[in-house]
Protein backbone atom coordinates (compact mmCIF):
# COMPACT_ATOMS: atom_id res chain seq x y z
CA UNK A 1 0.00 0.00 0.00
CA UNK A 2 1.59 3.33 -1.06
CA UNK A 3 0.50 6.56 1.11
CA UNK A 4 1.13 9.51 -0.90
CA UNK A 5 0.15 12.93 0.72
CA UNK A 6 -1.79 14.94 -2.34
CA UNK A 7 1.43 17.44 -3.26
CA UNK A 8 2.62 14.26 -4.06
CA UNK A 9 0.84 12.41 -6.25
CA UNK A 10 2.00 11.28 -9.53
CA UNK A 11 -0.61 12.08 -12.69
CA UNK A 12 -2.59 8.67 -13.80
CA UNK A 13 -5.54 7.76 -13.95
CA UNK A 14 -7.71 6.82 -11.08
CA UNK A 15 -10.71 5.15 -9.66
CA UNK A 16 -10.90 6.78 -6.40
CA UNK A 17 -13.02 6.47 -3.07
CA UNK A 18 -13.70 9.80 -1.44
CA UNK A 19 -14.32 9.70 2.65
CA UNK A 20 -12.79 10.12 5.67
CA UNK A 21 -13.10 6.16 6.48
CA UNK A 22 -11.93 6.08 10.38
CA UNK A 23 -12.57 2.19 11.24
CA UNK A 24 -12.83 1.34 7.82
CA UNK A 25 -16.06 -0.22 8.46
CA UNK A 26 -18.72 -2.54 6.48
CA UNK A 27 -20.06 0.60 4.68
CA UNK A 28 -16.75 2.04 4.05
CA UNK A 29 -15.56 -1.45 2.22
CA UNK A 30 -18.76 -0.97 -0.26
CA UNK A 31 -17.53 2.78 -1.09
CA UNK A 32 -14.05 1.51 -1.30
CA UNK A 33 -15.01 -1.82 -3.39
CA UNK A 34 -13.42 -1.45 -7.30
CA UNK A 35 -11.32 1.17 -6.15
CA UNK A 36 -7.49 1.63 -6.89
CA UNK A 37 -6.68 4.97 -4.94
CA UNK A 38 -8.54 6.16 -2.02
CA UNK A 39 -8.48 9.70 -0.99
CA UNK A 40 -8.55 10.68 2.58
CA UNK A 41 -8.20 13.46 5.48
CA UNK A 42 -5.83 14.22 8.01
CA UNK A 43 -6.34 14.96 10.88
CA UNK A 44 -10.41 14.41 10.48
CA UNK A 45 -12.13 17.67 9.08
CA UNK A 46 -13.96 18.00 12.28
CA UNK A 47 -10.56 19.04 13.85
CA UNK A 48 -10.73 22.33 11.83
CA UNK A 49 -14.42 22.89 11.26
CA UNK A 50 -15.62 22.20 14.61
CA UNK A 51 -12.84 21.63 17.04
CA UNK A 52 -14.92 21.59 19.86
CA UNK A 53 -16.54 18.07 18.69
CA UNK A 54 -13.99 16.31 17.65
CA UNK A 55 -14.60 12.41 17.68
CA UNK A 56 -12.23 9.84 19.37
CA UNK A 57 -10.58 8.20 16.39
CA UNK A 58 -10.92 4.47 15.81
CA UNK A 59 -8.14 4.15 13.09
CA UNK A 60 -4.55 5.60 13.04
CA UNK A 61 -3.35 7.09 9.47
CA UNK A 62 -1.44 3.93 9.21
CA UNK A 63 -3.82 1.18 10.23
CA UNK A 64 -6.12 2.75 8.06
CA UNK A 65 -3.51 2.18 5.13
CA UNK A 66 -3.36 -1.30 6.19
CA UNK A 67 -6.57 -1.92 5.86
CA UNK A 68 -7.47 0.05 2.82
CA UNK A 69 -4.27 -1.91 1.76
CA UNK A 70 -6.06 -5.25 2.06
CA UNK A 71 -9.24 -4.55 0.26
CA UNK A 72 -7.23 -4.17 -3.13
CA UNK A 73 -6.71 -0.33 -3.15
CA UNK A 74 -2.94 0.48 -4.46
CA UNK A 75 -2.78 3.85 -2.69
CA UNK A 76 -3.77 5.98 -0.21
CA UNK A 77 -3.96 9.69 -1.02
CA UNK A 78 -3.63 11.96 2.31
CA UNK A 79 -5.10 15.68 2.13
CA UNK A 80 -3.86 17.41 4.67
CA UNK A 81 -6.99 19.14 6.04
CA UNK A 82 -6.64 22.41 7.44
CA UNK A 83 -8.16 26.15 7.07
CA UNK A 84 -6.76 27.02 3.58
CA UNK A 85 -8.50 23.34 2.30
CA UNK A 86 -11.32 23.99 4.45
CA UNK A 87 -12.26 27.10 2.68
CA UNK A 88 -11.53 25.87 -0.59
CA UNK A 89 -15.09 25.60 -2.39
CA UNK A 90 -16.90 22.66 -3.35
CA UNK A 91 -16.28 23.38 -7.12
CA UNK A 92 -12.18 23.76 -6.87
CA UNK A 93 -12.59 19.84 -5.00
CA UNK A 94 -13.84 18.86 -7.95
CA UNK A 95 -11.60 20.77 -11.21
CA UNK A 96 -8.51 20.47 -8.76
CA UNK A 97 -7.86 17.53 -6.78
CA UNK A 98 -10.24 15.32 -8.59
CA UNK A 99 -9.88 15.98 -11.76
CA UNK A 100 -6.51 17.93 -12.12
CA UNK A 101 -4.80 16.16 -9.10
CA UNK A 102 -5.99 12.83 -9.07
CA UNK A 103 -7.17 12.16 -12.96
CA UNK A 104 -10.05 10.50 -11.77
CA UNK A 105 -12.10 8.11 -14.45
CA UNK A 106 -14.69 7.13 -11.51
CA UNK A 107 -15.19 8.49 -7.96
CA UNK A 108 -17.04 6.47 -5.36
CA UNK A 109 -18.55 8.52 -2.24
CA UNK A 110 -21.49 7.58 0.42
CA UNK A 111 -24.56 8.87 0.12
CA UNK A 112 -24.28 11.68 3.13
CA UNK A 113 -20.25 12.53 1.76
CA UNK A 114 -19.85 16.03 1.54
CA UNK A 115 -17.46 18.47 0.69
CA UNK A 116 -16.18 21.96 -0.52
CA UNK A 117 -16.26 25.31 2.29
CA UNK A 118 -19.34 24.86 4.25
CA UNK A 119 -19.92 21.44 2.98
CA UNK A 120 -21.70 22.74 -0.14
CA UNK A 121 -20.74 19.94 -2.33
CA UNK A 122 -22.59 16.69 -2.59
CA UNK A 123 -23.00 13.06 -4.44
CA UNK A 124 -25.38 15.46 -6.82
CA UNK A 125 -22.52 17.54 -7.73
CA UNK A 126 -20.13 15.06 -8.51
CA UNK A 127 -23.07 12.84 -10.53
CA UNK A 128 -23.71 16.36 -12.38
CA UNK A 129 -20.11 15.93 -13.67
CA UNK A 130 -19.59 14.24 -16.94
CA UNK A 131 -15.49 14.13 -16.64
CA UNK A 132 -15.58 11.12 -14.52
CA UNK A 133 -18.27 8.46 -13.74
CA UNK A 134 -19.79 8.79 -10.03
CA UNK A 135 -21.07 5.92 -7.92
CA UNK A 136 -22.56 6.93 -4.88
CA UNK A 137 -23.21 3.79 -1.93
CA UNK A 138 -26.53 4.26 0.29
CA UNK A 139 -25.76 3.80 3.80
CA UNK A 140 -25.69 0.24 5.18
CA UNK A 141 -27.76 -0.48 8.03
CA UNK A 142 -27.60 -3.45 10.44
CA UNK A 143 -30.00 -4.58 13.24
CA UNK A 144 -32.02 -1.26 12.15
CA UNK A 145 -28.89 0.88 12.91
CA UNK A 146 -27.30 2.99 10.45
CA UNK A 147 -23.46 1.66 9.69
CA UNK A 148 -21.32 4.50 11.02
CA UNK A 149 -18.28 5.63 12.31
CA UNK A 150 -19.96 7.08 15.66
CA UNK A 151 -22.04 4.72 16.23
CA UNK A 152 -19.13 1.93 16.13
CA UNK A 153 -17.11 4.50 18.76
CA UNK A 154 -20.27 3.99 20.77
CA UNK A 155 -20.14 0.30 20.93
CA UNK A 156 -16.40 0.31 21.55
CA UNK A 157 -16.92 2.76 24.73
CA UNK A 158 -19.86 0.63 26.19
CA UNK A 159 -17.91 -2.58 25.94
CA UNK A 160 -19.54 -4.25 22.94
CA UNK A 161 -16.44 -5.26 21.46
CA UNK A 162 -18.14 -8.46 19.71
CA UNK A 163 -20.69 -6.49 18.02
CA UNK A 164 -18.34 -3.66 17.43
CA UNK A 165 -15.61 -6.34 15.30
CA UNK A 166 -18.73 -7.92 13.23
CA UNK A 167 -19.19 -4.02 11.83
CA UNK A 168 -15.27 -3.26 11.23
CA UNK A 169 -14.62 -6.66 10.17
CA UNK A 170 -11.44 -6.30 10.91
CA UNK A 171 -11.01 -6.84 14.78
CA UNK A 172 -10.25 -3.77 16.65
CA UNK A 173 -6.72 -2.81 17.25
CA UNK A 174 -4.49 -0.38 19.47
CA UNK A 175 -0.77 0.31 19.12
CA UNK A 176 1.79 1.97 21.58
CA UNK A 177 5.18 2.30 23.45
CA UNK A 178 5.57 -0.06 26.48
CA UNK A 179 5.83 1.52 29.30
CA UNK A 180 6.79 0.99 33.12
CA UNK A 181 4.06 0.85 35.80
CA UNK A 182 3.54 0.20 39.02
CA UNK A 183 4.62 -3.58 38.70
CA UNK A 184 1.62 -4.22 40.74
CA UNK A 185 0.87 -7.50 38.31
CA UNK A 186 4.14 -8.70 38.26
CA UNK A 187 3.89 -9.05 42.46
CA UNK A 188 0.05 -10.32 41.71
CA UNK A 189 2.09 -13.35 39.53
CA UNK A 190 1.02 -11.75 35.94
CA UNK A 191 3.66 -9.39 34.62
CA UNK A 192 1.94 -7.31 32.41
CA UNK A 193 2.93 -4.65 29.62
CA UNK A 194 1.65 -1.26 29.93
CA UNK A 195 0.63 0.85 27.77
CA UNK A 196 -1.10 4.82 28.27
CA UNK A 197 -4.26 5.70 25.99
CA UNK A 198 -3.31 8.20 23.26
CA UNK A 199 -6.40 10.88 24.13
CA UNK A 200 -7.07 11.41 20.01
CA UNK A 201 -8.39 7.53 20.06
CA UNK A 202 -11.41 5.84 21.18
CA UNK A 203 -10.67 3.26 24.36
CA UNK A 204 -12.82 -0.01 24.55
CA UNK A 205 -15.07 0.17 27.84
CA UNK A 206 -13.37 -0.88 30.77
CA UNK A 207 -13.13 -4.22 31.66
CA UNK A 208 -10.55 -7.51 30.72
CA UNK A 209 -10.41 -8.48 27.07
CA UNK A 210 -8.86 -11.75 25.14
CA UNK A 211 -6.27 -10.33 22.63
CA UNK A 212 -3.52 -10.88 20.19
CA UNK A 213 -0.54 -9.34 20.79
CA UNK A 214 2.22 -8.30 18.13
CA UNK A 215 0.19 -11.09 15.82
CA UNK A 216 1.09 -14.35 17.66
CA UNK A 217 0.87 -13.81 21.58
CA UNK A 218 -2.56 -14.48 23.51
CA UNK A 219 -2.91 -11.54 25.81
CA UNK A 220 -5.50 -10.61 28.41
CA UNK A 221 -6.00 -7.13 28.67
CA UNK A 222 -7.49 -4.90 31.30
CA UNK A 223 -8.28 -1.75 30.02
CA UNK A 224 -9.32 0.65 33.04
CA UNK A 225 -8.13 2.28 36.22
CA UNK A 226 -7.28 -0.50 38.97
CA UNK A 227 -9.85 -0.01 41.34
CA UNK A 228 -8.03 -2.17 43.80
CA UNK A 229 -5.45 -0.24 44.08
CA UNK A 230 -4.68 3.28 44.54
CA UNK A 231 -2.10 4.57 41.92
CA UNK A 232 -2.65 8.34 41.36
CA UNK A 233 -2.42 7.18 37.70
CA UNK A 234 -5.48 7.46 35.04
CA UNK A 235 -6.59 5.08 32.46
CA UNK A 236 -3.98 2.39 31.14
CA UNK A 237 -4.08 -0.61 29.33
CA UNK A 238 -2.13 -3.87 30.96
CA UNK A 239 -2.00 -7.27 28.97
CA UNK A 240 -0.35 -10.29 30.45
CA UNK A 241 1.20 -12.02 27.63
CA UNK A 242 0.73 -16.09 28.48
CA UNK A 243 3.60 -17.97 28.04
CA UNK A 244 6.02 -15.05 27.31
CA UNK A 245 9.00 -13.96 28.99
CA UNK A 246 11.20 -11.25 27.94
CA UNK A 247 11.62 -7.11 28.52
CA UNK A 248 9.28 -5.40 26.04
CA UNK A 249 9.49 -2.11 27.92
CA UNK A 250 10.55 1.05 25.30
CA UNK A 251 9.04 -1.19 22.35
CA UNK A 252 6.00 -1.27 20.51
CA UNK A 253 2.99 -3.41 21.15
CA UNK A 254 -0.05 -4.02 18.96
CA UNK A 255 -3.10 -5.55 20.17
CA UNK A 256 -6.06 -6.59 18.62
CA UNK A 257 -9.45 -6.79 20.58
CA UNK A 258 -10.87 -9.99 19.66
CA UNK A 259 -13.45 -10.35 23.02
CA UNK A 260 -14.66 -8.80 25.91
CA UNK A 261 -14.46 -11.51 29.11
CA UNK A 262 -15.96 -9.01 31.62
CA UNK A 263 -15.89 -5.42 33.57
CA UNK A 264 -13.21 -4.10 36.08
CA UNK A 265 -14.56 -4.42 39.20
CA UNK A 266 -13.73 -4.54 42.83
CA UNK A 267 -13.10 -7.40 44.60
CA UNK A 268 -13.25 -8.60 48.50
CA UNK A 269 -9.19 -9.18 48.67
CA UNK A 270 -5.87 -9.32 46.63
CA UNK A 271 -6.32 -13.02 46.98
CA UNK A 272 -9.94 -12.89 45.10
CA UNK A 273 -8.72 -10.73 42.36
CA UNK A 274 -5.58 -13.41 41.47
CA UNK A 275 -8.16 -15.75 41.59
CA UNK A 276 -10.38 -14.33 38.88
CA UNK A 277 -6.88 -13.38 36.75
CA UNK A 278 -6.30 -16.81 36.58
CA UNK A 279 -9.85 -17.50 35.02
CA UNK A 280 -9.27 -14.57 33.06
CA UNK A 281 -6.00 -15.98 31.62
CA UNK A 282 -7.52 -19.12 30.51
CA UNK A 283 -10.67 -17.91 29.35
CA UNK A 284 -8.31 -16.42 27.02
CA UNK A 285 -6.60 -19.66 26.27
CA UNK A 286 -10.04 -20.90 25.53
CA UNK A 287 -11.51 -18.68 23.14
CA UNK A 288 -8.06 -17.40 20.93
CA UNK A 289 -7.14 -21.04 21.16
CA UNK A 290 -7.50 -21.96 17.22
CA UNK A 291 -4.72 -19.06 17.47
CA UNK A 292 -2.48 -21.45 18.45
Amino acid sequence: MKVTRLPDVEPRPRRVAVGTFDGVHLGHREVIRDADTVLTFDPHPTTVVHPAAVPKLITTLERKAELVGSLGAQELVVIPFDRDFAAQSAQSFIDDILVGALHATHVSVGENFRFGHRASGDPAMLAADGRFETRVVQLLEADGEIVSSSHIRGLLLGGALDYANQLLVDPFVMRGEVVHGDKRGRELGYPTANLVPEEAYVLPGHGVYACVANGSHLAAVNVGVRPMFKTGRGELIEAYLLDFAGDLYGSQLELTFHHRLRGERRFESVDALIEQMGRDVEETRRLLAERG
